[in-house]
């Protein structure tokens, strides 16, 4: 009997121990940063696209607005995207809780080369980032998809559909549209040309507060960027103009 009872514990330490290792770790938001290098995104605007993300990530501001949060950390992870084939994680899922954490963020972000492919697929991106959020190893209060771009998707499924998958499955999709060329044609209706920012509007973006902030080039992506964040990380509402 005594030799069942032991056994019978240490099998309920295991089961135990199996609980605590999938424990996920608590944080005020999981945040995925998806930017855009296809094609006509060229060496140096995707250097600056990183370069933006890296200095907006280690910013005062943003790292003093996670640490407002109800917990003080987020979890943050950094993928460039392409084509329905190519959706790569340069930074892994970590937790960025302070300046020290950011300054390794942003130096891991730095380095290392960029691929890219001709085409885009937002829709795939979509697709690929839902499924980055399970088995994360964390828990958030709230899951948001992050994705800039300077173009309109043009392979894979429609862009609404994976929108709208992600969200009933409670994700957040904001966008940052970068206005390189100012205007797009836009539902086989070359007479009809819209902002990209309209076309973020409309298609890319969904879920509750979901929004758009415009970079109006490469070169002014890190503002942008510390702009969209301090919205995403603080959850605040679109400012009143």
């Amino acid at each position: 009997m005594k030799v069942l009872a032991l056994l019978s514990g240490f099998a309920g330490l295991l089961a135990l121990s199996g609980v605590a290792a999938r424990a996920e770790v608590p944080v005020d938001l999981e945040l995925v940063l998806a930017v855009d290098v296809s094609g006509s995104v060229n060496e140096e605007d995707a250097h600056l696209q990183r370069n933006g993300y890296a200095r907006a990530i280690n910013d005062r501001r943003v790292v003093e607005a996670i640490q407002g949060g109800a917990l003080g950390r987020i979890a943050v992870t950094y993928v460039e995207w392409a084509d329905d084939k190519l959706q790569r994680t340069v930074v892994d899922w970590r937790v960025i809780d302070g300046p020290a954490s950011a300054r390794a963020f942003s130096r891991d972000l730095a380095g290392g080369p960029t691929v890219t492919e001709s085409r885009t697929s937002i829709s795939a991106l979509i697709d690929h980032c839902v499924r980055l959020f399970e088995s994360n190893g964390f828990e958030g209060t709230r899951q948001v998809i992050d994705i800039s771009g300077d173009g309109e998707n043009n392979v894979g499924r429609p862009v609404t559909l994976a929108r709208d998958d992600a969200v009933r499955a409670g994700i957040i999709i904001n966008g940052l549209p970068i206005l390189r060329a100012g205007l797009l044609p836009w539902a086989e209706d070359r007479d009809r040309r819209r902002h990209l920012d309209l076309y973020f509007q409309e298609n890319v973006i969904g879920g509750p507060g979901s929004f758009v902030v415009v970079a109006r080039d490469p070169s002014s992506f890190a503002d942008a960027i510390i702009a969209k964040l301090l919205r995403e990380i603080a959850a605040l509402p679109e400012p009143v103009p």
